[in-house]
């Protein structure tokens, strides 16, 4: 059994004006390139919505309110640091009517694997050829759809 460290973070699916989500690709040197909503971990004394804002503003440049929490999954996987984690996921839908983001706040890291960003519609999403995280995406698009209904 590996021992995996506890890892909350906060997730963003960032939606424009056309409706499409922004997914950034990761193409770390130990697996295959994979994409995912921009977010990451908690810092210490930090609340879910506290860190959805600061890495929404430190990974697109966008400073804007997170909106309520509208998904949460529990996640077992390896950073690309190469730290086995359970992860508790917290989602926030953000709407934006900005079509360029600002990636000057990645860090070091985040510049060596983030090699690049795109903005995905649904049908997008659902013929992509390389893994998108989280894994029911989909399905959380279409809440959003059916939210704004």
């Amino acid at each position: 059994m590996t021992l995996r460290a506890r890892r909350p973070a906060a997730r963003i699916l960032l939606q424009d004006r056309a409706g499409r989500l922004l997914l950034f690709r990761f193409d770390p040197a130990d697996r295959p390139p994979f994409w995912v909503t921009p977010g990451g971990a908690l810092d210490p004394g930090e609340t879910y919505a506290d860190a959805a804002r600061r890495e929404l503003r430190e990974e697109t440049g966008l400073d804007l309110a997170c909106g309520p929490e509208i998904a949460r999954r529990m996640v077992e996987f390896v950073t690309i640091e190469g730290v086995p984690v359970r992860a508790d996921e917290r989602y926030f839908h953000v709407r934006t009517d900005a079509a360029e983001i600002d990636t000057g706040g990645h860090t070091a890291l985040e510049r060596q694997v983030m090699k690049s960003w795109r903005w995905f519609t649904r049908d997008a999403i659902a013929a992509h050829d390389e893994p998108i995280f989280p894994e029911d995406l989909l399905a959380i698009f279409d809440s959003l759809e059916t939210e704004d209904a």
